[in-house]
């Protein structure tokens, strides 16, 4: 095996989805970065660093596919609250529809 490869193979992968993941995170709730962070975590494995969240997220809001929010805190200082806009949620469904049908297309090989 050539471990090298995998994981740059692994890299590209996980560059490649974490749009898709992150849209999959925030369908349910508003979350701020950190705890998108750790949910993320929690559910596929993935650690993501502030550093390559906080760039795809202004990409994100480019798109038009997330909103932000400051929101205050009883204590400390406001968090900003990401969700998904209209445009969000649809283009999500129509990304879920698309990873299916590669997920299908990958299996006929497998």
């Amino acid at each position: 095996m050539n471990k090298e490869f995998i994981e740059k193979w692994q890299s590209q992968v996980k560059k490649g989805t974490l749009s898709f993941i992150v849209l999959l995170v925030l369908k349910e709730n508003e979350l701020y970065g950190y705890e998108l962070i750790e949910k993320i975590k929690t559910l596929t494995n993935i650690e993501i660093a502030e550093g390559t969240l906080y760039p795809l997220m202004n990409r994100l809001k480019t798109d038009n596919l997330l909103e932000s929010k400051w929101i205050e805190q009883e204590t400390g200082i406001p968090r900003k609250y990401y969700f998904l806009t209209e445009t969000g949620k649809q283009t999500l469904e129509e990304m879920k529809i698309q990873w299916s049908n590669l997920q299908i297309g990958i299996n006929k090989i497998i």
